[in-house]
């Protein structure tokens, strides 16, 4: 029996003409796990807010939403409110008081459960999660991974039958991400909740769930398990890059065979498949190191400390860095390792307790505000941040007050194309989708043409088309002169295009070298394919790599 029937539903938002969502008919059964998936912008979290009727968004409705066989819109509220739980992008987006043993009770609290009803339930899931160490801690010490699975427990203890999850991992660690993901399973086999994910990240959800929609400009382009969707997709070439990269590798060395196997979407799979063909294919050369980069540093820390609160523990201690002009690097690490407070510390927005950050040689706080603006972009986590204008036009026009400026207005229609804007001017930016006020933001810090580019997590709620697209134009950048720092989660976008890595561990840098150095001797901050392939070609961290060092297709 479907637990949620949509049908020939239509959506357009108030105050606009284009249509979100057109004609979607879909049924989700019980028991079901299901991931949502498209480019930015396609419609997904529009359709998983459309379940859920307290966070629906407002605009015109064409057709009909049937939760349990009933018009959804019927569903009393408070069977809405405790069958159908939805758990955000942001952990900080939902969380609403000040300790976990305080969050998890606080549903409770209001379905009016008593005081030892909460005691078991709370305790039963601590337990089930694991985290009963933490009932007592504050909040606010938790690090992204431990918010986002506190959330899910509080969603849990109301024993949904329906569990929303709109992009969960955006902001987490791949260790914290891998273990969040791991725990849906769990859910969906022993409580048999129905399980609906948008997610950006195939690479760990394709292997977990029973079907894969697709949406294409708010229509349903596919609607299969993930075997049949991954050879779609092969047939049509459209949506490539979002295959798992070990799905693709296998792709591409059966190219012009029919696809009657099981492609591989895991390490394990896809160690059997290469078992089987490992003999017949020898490395026949080894990735060129990138070039030394030992010229004149753009930005520099030497000997920095820094906590937020005197009394506080030390978010950075001892940070000694340095980043070459013209170079692309990344900073990994796991959440509350410190990253995005460095690269505050960069850009001259945090003023270190000791130690010193210079900017082209110069003492960073000696330098006028003005001064560094005009040299450092610096992109945030929190895109919004950077939002003043009632219109995404606006943002673009007023931007440095340039509005008569022909090379600038020249800029800003090429902007509007690249980041695929056009369709979206007269929004306001807070209406945007995450991955629309990701390319609005970026948009927005390159278009004052900085001499560096400070960005954290720039790829977060981008599809993984124009995640490459990203990836291509920060590399022209790059050859045109301009330095990037980016702090990033997304160790596949890390591999593609930065040329050095740094790892970040309990506010110190603990380990740093060449991108492929770095990433091809870690056994978690890898690559899926350097985890495939690693006893046969150690340095292979993308799909390419393998297929350019095997030589198997003609693909170079």
């Amino acid at each position: 029996m479907a637990l949620i029937e949509i049908k020939n539903f239509s959506f357009i938002y108030a105050g606009e003409n284009t249509e979100a969502l057109h004609n979607v008919s879909v049924a989700i059964n019980e028991g079901e796990m299901i991931v949502l998936c498209g480019r930015t912008g396609c419609g997904k979290t529009t359709l998983l807010k459309q379940m859920k009727t307290e966070i629906a968004p407002i605009g015109i409705r064409v057709g009909h939403i049937y939760y349990n066989e009933m018009e959804i819109e019927k569903v009393h509220p408070r069977a809405m409110a405790k069958e159908i739980g939805m758990v955000f992008q942001d952990p900080e987006n939902q969380i609403v008081t000040s300790t976990v043993w305080h969050e998890l009770a606080f549903s409770l609290e209001n379905f009016g459960y008593c005081a030892n009803e909460i005691r078991k339930k709370v305790a039963e899931m601590a337990t089930f999660f694991g985290i009963e160490d933490w009932l007592n801690l504050s909040i606010h010490s938790l690090s992204g991974g431990q918010k986002q699975i506190v959330n899910l427990a509080s969603v849990l203890l109301l024993q949904p039958r329906l569990l929303l999850l709109d992009e969960p991992t955006a902001q987490l660690d791949p260790i914290a991400a891998r273990e969040f993901l791991n725990i849906l399973p769990r859910i969906n086999q022993e409580f048999n909740t129905t399980v609906v994910i948008v997610e950006h990240r195939l690479e760990d959800v394709f292997p977990i769930v029973d079907r894969v929609i697709l949406l294409e400009n708010g229509q349903i382009k596919f609607d299969d398990n993930p075997q049949n969707v991954i050879k779609q997709i092969k047939q049509t070439e459209d949506y490539f890059h979002y295959l798992p990269e070990i799905s693709k590798l296998f792709l591409f060395m059966n190219e012009d065979r029919l696809l009657t196997d099981v492609v591989p979407v895991t390490v394990r799979d896809g160690k059997k498949w290469l078992s089987t063909i490992a003999n017949e294919i020898q490395s026949e050369e080894e990735i060129s190191e990138f070039k030394e980069w030992n010229g004149h540093p753009i930005i520099e820390c030497k000997d920095v400390f820094f906590q937020y609160e005197r009394g506080q523990k030390l978010v950075l201690e001892g940070i000694n860095y340095r980043l070459p002009t013209g170079m692309f690097a990344a900073i990994i690490g796991g959440n509350g390792a410190g990253k995005s407070t460095l690269l505050r510390m960069l850009a001259g927005l945090d003023t270190p307790q000791r130690g010193k950050v210079y900017l082209d040689g110069k003492q960073m706080m000696k330098i006028k505000t003005d001064q560094r603006y005009k040299k450092i972009g610096y992109l945030s986590q929190n895109p919004l941040a950077l939002f003043t204008q009632d219109t995404v036009a606006e943002e673009l026009k007023y931007r440095d007050g340039k509005i008569n400026d022909e090379e600038y207005i020249q800029a800003v229609e090429e902007s509007i194309d690249f980041f695929e804007l056009r369709n979206v001017l007269d929004k306001h930016p807070y209406d945007l989708s995450g991955g629309e006020r990701q390319k609005l933001a970026l948009a927005l810090i390159l278009l004052k043409n900085p001499k560096l580019l400070l960005i954290d997590e720039p790829t977060k709620g981008l599809d993984p088309k124009f995640k490459q697209n990203i990836g291509l134009l920060l590399k022209h950048l790059q050859r045109k002169g301009l330095t990037i720092l980016m702090v990033t989660h997304d160790i596949e976008f890390a591999a593609q295009y930065a040329d050095h890595c740094s790892l970040l561990f309990k506010g110190t840098i603990v380990s740093e070298g060449t991108t492929n150095q770095m990433l091809s001797d870690n056994y978690f901050y890898t690559t899926a394919i350097n985890r495939l392939v690693r006893n046969y070609i150690p340095q292979a961290l993308n799909y390419e790599d393998v297929l350019k060092l095997w030589n198997v297709v003609n693909y170079y």
